[in-house]
């Protein structure tokens, strides 16, 4: 279908002698806009009603400006810093807004425009299909222009529903603008990175790991530079649209200064598309033996073959990951210092320790985007059925199960593998920084208590490949839910019943708690379940 929309017909392209590099753009952008309208839909719809439900919290939870005073008062912690970025204008229910959902709802922009634009663009040539609309009447860089003015007007939605829920729910106009706005900078600024990875790798999967690697490098230079003093913030995509300051000054010159960033990284993007050939990058892949080692005979050999650069960005990812949570660690103190209601909430909580309570924040934060190595790790399957390789694979002695197993058993291992360097990146550097090396081990060791909750999500994503294949990319709404249950779950008030679901919510918190092995055992048993219904599931249906 998307071959028939984008295709020129008849007369209105002109001869060919009037072809220029845009031509046919404004049919390539009809044909995005009409194959992913319900993505465009539901990405939109969910931002904004995260940050709206978020604004109806808050308006709840703090009714008075007494409450908001006292919950200004408490918001110095340093993983709450970490987490949401600078406490401006706390004393308002904007600027509450503004430190609940910021961060988060940006991280999502992010996501969002990386996955749309490398869709329309390395995903096309990927396939083959893009070499298709290139025979015809169109230039050479209308579909990575019509991919950049898509999700660029995404972004522009985006902004747009953001502001206007906000200001729906009686909050400043100007802050509600500069708030929305924030967020398609931000949009924008890695439309830029996309545009450039794009360029670098032939493969989908690369282009997208290395901006993910970039979001995962502004977020780190954020989360340090805003519990210090700023400075290191404005080397970060994400610090530098804070700097507005929506609902606490309403700051616009950051905005223009990302707004400039965005222009130059997208024009880069453009010089580099002009270096290349159509389905190549501007690396080579690197030519493989003659012959085939011993380890490729068996299917799991070939899973980790397939998935070992996967395994090792998203392991480096994550260390560093735990090593930017972890070089604050001896600043807690400081932080709460003067702060006589914070530690009064920390008493409440049981005289949890100040260290024990932002580790054990970090480490689930940790674990939940370990969730997303291990469904791209399990859909791998899914995306191995779809471009036609596993019939050839079966057509050999390997039977279904052991396809399946080997693939699985990669995604469950190598789960345990990327918290394990999350835990130890955070782990080593606190112990660096504290002088105490039996933090080490505990850090370590608190880290895979997740384990089975990753095993859940990736148990969910094999049974929704062998039962339902076409609903597969489901299992990232999974993750989802249980990002929200965890970063808002409090926030949003949400009921007891619901808050359960999620399997991150049953894990012992260590070390704030202590350990417990039955709901380990018991999120353990469930995900082992839903794996063998996917295995079965595969066994009696048609391959795609």
């Amino acid at each position: 279908m998307f071959l028939r929309l984008c295709l020129p017909h008849g007369p209105r392209f002109g001869r060919p002698g009037g072809v220029t590099e845009l031509t046919g753009t404004a049919r390539l952008v009809r044909a995005i806009l009409r194959r992913d309208r319900v993505r465009i839909a539901v990405w939109t719809l969910s931002i904004a009603g995260l940050v709206a439900v978020t604004a109806a919290s808050v308006k709840g939870l703090f009714p008075t400006q007494a409450d908001l005073d006292r919950a200004a008062a408490a918001e110095t912690s340093a993983a709450a810093i970490v987490l949401n970025g600078p406490p401006y204008g706390l004393d308002t229910v904007g600027g509450q807004v503004a430190y609940q959902v910021g961060v988060w709802g940006m991280v999502a922009v992010a996501l969002m425009t990386m996955f749309m634009y490398t869709r329309n663009t390395r995903a096309e040539e990927e396939s083959g299909r893009l070499e298709l609309v290139r025979a015809t009447v169109v230039g050479r860089h209308a579909q990575s222009t019509a991919a950049l003015i898509v999700v660029g007007g995404i972004n522009l939605l985006v902004g747009m529903a953001v502001a206007l829920a906000n200001i729906a729910y009686g909050l400043p106009v100007g802050g509600s603008v500069v708030f929305g706005a924030g967020f398609t900078v931000l949009g924008l600024i890695f439309c830029g990175v996309t545009a450039i990875t794009t360029q670098v790798s032939d493969n989908t999967r690369v282009a997208n790991g290395l901006a993910g690697i970039v979001l995962g490098l502004a977020f780190a230079f954020r989360a340090i530079g805003d519990v210090n003093d700023g400075t290191l913030s404005w080397l970060s995509p994400i610090g530098l649209v804070q700097k507005s300051r929506p609902y606490a000054g309403d700051v616009w010159w950051p905005l223009a200064i990302g707004l400039v960033l965005a222009g130059v990284l997208t024009v880069v993007g453009g010089i580099l598309a002009s270096h290349r050939d159509v389905g190549a990058g501007l690396t080579q892949p690197r030519p493989g033996p003659a012959t085939a080692g011993r380890a490729l005979a068996t299917p799991f050999g070939l899973a980790l073959r397939l998935q070992r650069g996967s395994l090792i960005s998203w392991a480096i990812g994550l260390f560093a990951t735990g090593v930017a949570y972890g070089s604050i660690i001896d600043q807690l103190d400081s932080l709460l210092a003067d702060n006589d209601t914070a530690k009064e909430l920390i008493a409440q909580a049981g005289g949890v320790s100040i260290t024990d309570s932002y580790l054990s924040t970090t480490l689930q934060v940790v674990a939940l985007i370990a969730t997303g190595y291990a469904l791209q790790s399990a859909l791998r399957l899914r995306t191995e059925e779809n471009a036609g390789r596993v019939e050839s694979l079966l057509a050999t002695p390997t039977s279904r199960e052991r396809w399946v197993t080997s693939h699985t058993a990669m995604s469950f291992v190598g789960a345990a593998l990327v918290l394990l360097a999350g835990g130890l990146g955070t782990g080593l550097t606190v112990a660096l920084i504290t002088g105490d090396w039996g933090e080490l081990p505990r850090v370590v060791g608190a880290s895979l208590v997740y384990v089975p909750a990753v095993w859940l999500l990736a148990g969910l994503a094999v049974a929704l490949f062998g039962l339902a294949p076409r609903a597969a990319l489901a299992a990232w709404a999974g993750m989802a839910f249980c990002f929200v249950i965890g970063m808002f779950g409090e926030l949003l008030d949400l009921p007891r019943w619901l808050t359960d679901l999620s399997p991150f919510q049953r894990t012992p918190r260590v070390p704030a708690d202590s350990l417990t092995l039955l709901p380990m055992v018991a999120i353990a048993a469930v995900a082992a379940a839903l794996t063998a219904a996917g295995i079965a599931g595969f066994r009696h249906r048609d391959v795609a």
